[in-house]
């Protein structure tokens, strides 16, 4: 068993500090039970489990500090590895940055990350969701290709600064993608979740089923700057790409966030005033942990606020030397959206472009932001409000910055998955004037 209970973990934790002879000591203690079923040609692949369980400990002198870790959880097994990570301190060198073990924190209750229905999911839950997915794509000739996988896990750190801290999650992850048989059209669809009961893998897969089948035979368009629709993952895509607001970075000169000759932009209108980004672990829809994994304690916080930068991103060791407050990188980040559904920005566009997502992101320059990419699994050409034909895809180069000043209209927030991962998002679709596309892709 890899999940232990709140007082299970405090026990464990408790007998590790008590082995310390070192001048700090910090441990974490993590569990995770996983299943999965992946699937591919419209038949399954692969299926199956695994769980894991380590103790990680850290152990201080000075500046200096030493790590080990272990699985097993007898008492001269853990004396063992609280003396290795010992020796090892000792040897190392003066880390210049270190920062001591914070004492204990005020967490503000504890965040809904965990679903027992999620917990409880079965190998027949999963292989159900796989038929719910191949059977209509066969039923539509269409191929089917997807991953599902679930977890239930916890966290727990304890220092010998009196602090501890547990935490307990589950998560599902789904994507599908459908590739029309004549090999012409393609369609995607996500869901990231804590709870599986807001999982339909049916209605899900019939979404990726139908922009497989719209987007066969797409045409080609001259590239340059038009008007997008961006549908909530393609919009979170761009928008993940400018949370990493890190403060050092800004003082130092390396971020979107320095000024020319020194500062930051914190306190500066960057975007359009309807822009509203802001953290909260306590979210419902977007839950996350309330403490960092050095027990920093999260709170609901505006990122960007009205358009304005609101707040930047200090770690300890940053903050003690700008002689600030620490404000932790956030779990997760939701932008307040309109009224507007896709289809309505759709019927408001006279002439062009619905994007479903983008993939193959990377940095063309950190300074202003640029980035370049593609769009990919359905890509769309409107006219007159109407989507007209399916289209090429496209390189794109933007920056998420310049299109958050060309906002048009802003969707309803939802749930949303990016290509890459990264920060839990919860992101409207949008509809932005003078996108930049550089060239055309042949791939589908």
């Amino acid at each position: 068993m890899a999940i232990f209970s709140k007082e299970e973990a405090k026990k464990i934790l408790e007998k590790v500090i008590g082995f310390s002879k070192a001048e700090g000591c910090s441990v974490s203690l993590n569990g995770s039970e996983r299943g999965n079923i992946r699937y591919a040609r419209n038949s399954v692949s692969t299926a199956g489990e695994n769980s894991n369980i380590s103790l990680g400990i850290n152990s201080f002198f000075g500046k200096k500090s030493g790590s080990a870790t272990i699985n097993e959880f007898d008492d001269a097994s853990l004396e063992k590895a609280v003396r290795r990570s010992e020796e090892l301190a000792q040897f190392s060198p003066e880390n210049p940055e270190f920062m001591p073990p914070l004492p204990q924190q005020t967490y503000g209750g504890e965040s809904k990350t965990y679903s027992e229905a999620t917990a409880k999911i079965t190998p027949e839950y999963r292989a159900q969701a796989a038929a719910d997915s191949i059977i209509p794509a066969s039923a539509k000739d269409v191929t089917a290709a997807g991953y599902l996988e679930d977890s239930k896990g916890f966290n727990a750190i304890m220092n010998s600064a009196g602090l501890f801290a547990y935490n307990k999650a589950t998560s599902v992850d789904f994507t599908v993608t459908m590739r029309s048989n004549d090999g012409t059209g393609s369609g995607w669809a996500a869901r990231d979740l804590n709870d599986i009961s807001k999982l339909n893998a049916a209605q899900t897969s019939k979404i990726a089923i139908d922009k497989a089948l719209m987007s066969r035979n797409a045409k080609a368009i001259e590239p340059g700057k038009y008007t997008v629709v961006l549908e909530a993952s393609a919009s979170a895509d761009l928008i993940r790409l400018m949370l990493n607001m890190n403060a050092r970075q800004a003082d130092e000169g390396r971020s979107f966030l320095s000024k020319k000759g020194g500062g930051t932009k914190l306190g500066e209108k960057l975007v359009d005033e309807r822009v509203n980004i802001y953290t909260d672990p306590w979210n419902d829809e977007l839950p996350t942990s309330p403490w960092t994994g050095d027990g920093q304690a999260r709170r609901k916080m505006d990122i960007i606020k009205n358009g304005v930068v609101s707040n930047l991103f200090y770690d300890r060791y940053w903050a003690s030397q700008k002689n600030v407050a620490p404000i932790p990188f956030p779990g997760n980040a939701i932008m307040e959206g309109g009224n507007a559904s896709l289809e309505d920005m759709i019927k408001d566009t006279k002439k062009g472009i619905l994007v479903t997502r983008f993939w193959y992101i990377r940095p063309v320059d950190p300074q202003t932001l640029l980035y370049t990419g593609l769009t990919r699994d359905g890509t769309f050409y409107i006219e007159n409000g109407k989507i007209k034909h399916p289209i090429k895809n496209f390189r794109f180069n933007e920056s998420p910055i310049i299109m958050l000043n060309n906002l048009e209209t802003l969707g309803r927030p939802e749930r949303a998955v990016t290509s890459e991962g990264g920060t839990s998002l919860m992101i409207p679709s949008m509809k932005i004037r003078d996108f930049t596309f550089s060239s055309l892709s042949d791939a589908v």
